[in-house]
C-alpha cells in the first residue's frame, strides 16, 4: 500500500449480493464445508443496503480514528466475479464513484473468471487500484475435494497466471490446518505458491464455525482434526515464511470469527497481538521471510 498510495489505506468490506456457483448447483451444492459467510462479514455488510450506503457507513466508522483516511472497496462476501459482466461492471463502478475510494479488492473463486472480465479489470486497473483475491485454500487436490471446494489447484494456478499476465495485482488465500493435511504438506505449499505470480498472500488458521458441514464432520469424527495451539501455529508460520518468496506481501496470519459462531480453536488473541508474538519469535530465532526459499523470484 505504501508503494501504490504513499501511505495507509483502509479496506471497507461490501456484501454486493453475490452468490456462489458452489451453492446454486452450477459447480456444486452446500458450499465449501468450512464456510459460513457470517463468520467474516461486518454487521453493516448486507445486500439490502446499496454498495454506496455500505461504503459510506464504513467510512464514518473509520473516520473517527483517522479523518483523512483513504479507502479500498473490498468485495468480500461470496463470489464477486460470478454473474453477467454488465452487472459486475455496475457494482465495481458504483464503488469507485464514492468519494475517497481509490480502488477495489475483489474476492472470488479461480473458476469464476472469463476473458472479458480479465480484460475489463485490466483496463480498469489503469485508472484505479485493482486486486483480485483468489480463494486457493490448499495446494493439495485431495484436500480441495474433501472440503467440497469444487475446483482443483491447477484451476487456481491458471487464474493467477491469467490475471498477472494482464497486469492485474493478484492475492491468494490459504487455510493452514485443514483436516487430513500433515505439517509437511502444509509447509510444501510455500515453495509451490512462491513459483506463482502472487503479489499478496493471506494465511489463517483453520477455524471451526457453527452451522457448517465441517462442524458436523468434527462432531462425527473429531480424531480427523488437529487444532493448533498458539505456540504450535506460530512455529508453523515461522517455518512457512522462511520457505516463502520474500517479495510476496503477507497480509494476514490469523482469522477472528465471532465468539458466538466459533467452535474451535478459541485463542483469545487479537490479530495484532498474534503478529507481535510472531515477530518476537522470528527475532528470537534470527529468521526472516524467504530465508529458505529455493524458488527463483517470479519475473
Amino acid at each position: 500500500m505504501q508503494k501504490y498510495f504513499g501511505g495507509k489505506v483502509q479496506k471497507i468490506s461490501i456484501n454486493a449480493g453475490a452468490t456462489c456457483p458452489n451453492r446454486d448447483g452450477t459447480v456444486g451444492r452446500g458450499g465449501c464445508t468450512y464456510c459460513n459467510n457470517r463468520a467474516f462479514s461486518p454487521e453493516y455488510c448486507t445486500p439490502q443496503k446499496s454498495i454506496t450506503a455500505q461504503l459510506e457507513e464504513g467510512k464514518r466508522f473509520f473516520a473517527r480514528k483517522s479523518p483523512s483516511m483513504r479507502y479500498l472497496a473490498y468485495f468480500q462476501s461470496y463470489t464477486n466475479t460470478y454473474g453477467p459482466l454488465e452487472v459486475l461492471r455496475a457494482r465495481f463502478e458504483e464503488a469507485l464513484s464514492v468519494d475517497s475510494v481509490l480502488g477495489l479488492v475483489i474476492a472470488t473463486r479461480p473458476d469464476c473468471m472469463t476473458p472479458d472480465l480479465y480484460d475489463y479489470l485490466a483496463a480498469l486497473s489503469h485508472s484505479a487500484f485493482v486486486m483480485l483475491e483468489f480463494g486457493i485454500e490448499s495446494t493439495c487436490d485431495r484436500t480441495l475435494k474433501r472440503i467440497n471446494r469444487g475446483h482443483d489447484f491447477a484451476t487456481a494456478c491458471l487464474a493467477i497466471r491469467e490475471a498477472a499476465a494482464r497486469g492485474i495485482l493478484v492475492g491468494g488465500h490459504v487455510i493452514l490446518g485443514l483436516p487430513g493435511e500433515t505439517r509437511e504438506e502444509i509447509l510444501a505449499q510455500a515453495p509451490t505458491l512462491s513459483a506463482l505470480p502472487l503479489d499478496v498472500l493471506k494465511l489463517h488458521q483453520l477455524q471451526l464455525i457453527k452451522g457448517t458441514a465441517m462442524a458436523e464432520e468434527f462432531r462425527n469424527a473429531p480424531e480427523h482434526f488437529h487444532f493448533y495451539s498458539v505456540d504450535e501455529y506460530i512455529d508453523l508460520v515461522v517455518d512457512y515464511l522462511q520457505l516463502l518468496r520474500p517479495t510476496i506481501a503477507v497480509e494476514r496470519f490469523t482469522a477472528q470469527s465471532p465468539k458466538e459462531l466459533l467452535v474451535a480453536p478459541d485463542w483469545g488473541l487479537k490479530n495484532y497481538e498474534f503478529v507481535e508474538k510472531l515477530k518476537r519469535r522470528m527475532r528470537q530465532l534470527g529468521v526472516r521471510q524467504g530465508d529458505k526459499c529455493v524458488t527463483a523470484p517470479y519475473i
